[in-house]
């Protein structure tokens, strides 16, 4: 049986999004004042996501569409994407990440040759948002429903009819693309860079200067750069993820708050507690019990 995963995810996400034979994951999202924010991150998977419930903002390629309940929406592989509360409401989404191998992607038939591969290039540019007054939304809605009722039920042959479906939606996109300015943009790969960066030095000493020259900006600059793009400034984000990764280990067994603190970058033992007890309202002591 699947299970549904909550879709928390950082920078580069390197999570396997299903089976190596059948790359496809269900997830549920849910955001509140508590958690507000899913960041920004990318991954070589597609996405096909409903909106639920409430309204958010997805920031797809740096650029926000403001969703609603009923919604949905197609990120293809490796663009940068976030999702953050949209007013006060709770918000809730269903989404399907899958690898477009799984749909052919890596064939060399005339599918893959004239559809998939300038799409996952981005040479070909898929709607990302489709709202209830699109004129794909009730068909593309439709696939959604039994695409969800397929991987629920996972009656035999399942699989076989996921791909159908998902190649039906596909398909009804397909009817809206277009050929121009479809390269990702020159701030999407500068920002791509340092949180890749970010993600592989993390628990090293890291400022604001050594980021900056990543994007041949200034300091200045940069600070401005990043907060336009990320909703938070650049230290924040750093805290954030460093927090995630003391999560993992955490959740991994590591019971030595010190351990995990100086492992992940936090060289001041208080300054990791209150950065904790604000994230996640909780300390990490209180953290560790409740896995417990």
């Amino acid at each position: 049986m699947n299970v549904p995963h909550s879709l928390i995810l950082e920078q580069k996400e390197n999570t396997k999004h299903g089976e190596v034979f059948f790359p496809i994951q269900k997830y549920i999202t849910k955001l509140n004042l508590n958690s507000p924010v899913i960041m920004t991150h990318w991954h070589e998977e597609a996405e096909l996501t409903l909106i639920t419930k409430g309204s958010c903002i997805y920031q797809i390629d740096l650029v926000d569409y403001e969703v609603n309940e009923g919604d949905l929406l197609f990120i293809p592989p490796l663009l940068l994407h976030s999702i953050r509360l949209n007013g006060t409401d709770d918000f809730c989404s269903e989404t399907y990440v899958f690898h477009v191998n799984f749909l052919g992607g890596n064939a060399t038939d005339i599918c893959s040759t004239r559809y998939l591969t300038p799409m996952i290039n981005h040479e070909l540019t898929l709607p990302y948002h489709i709202s209830s007054t699109h004129p794909a939304h009730h068909s593309l809605h439709e696939c959604f429903i039994k695409m969800a009722s397929l991987y629920t039920e996972q009656t035999f042959g399942y699989e076989i009819a996921l791909k159908s479906v998902l190649l039906q939606a596909l398909f009804l996109l397909l009817q809206y693309s277009t050929t121009e300015s479809a390269t990702i943009s020159a701030s999407s790969d500068k920002l791509k860079n340092v949180l890749d960066y970010i993600d592989l030095h993390y628990a090293e000493p890291l400022t604001i200067s050594e980021l900056a020259e990543l994007c041949y900006f200034s300091e200045y600059h940069f600070m401005r750069f990043f907060k336009k793009h990320m909703n938070m400034t650049c230290i924040q984000y750093i805290n954030n993820v460093r927090l995630e990764k003391a999560v993992e280990l955490f959740e991994h067994g590591e019971t030595s708050i010190l351990e995990v603190s100086l492992s992940v970058g936090f060289h001041n033992l208080s300054y990791f507690h209150r950065a904790f007890k604000s994230k996640y309202h909780m300390t990490p002591l209180s953290f560790i019990k409740r896995l417990n």
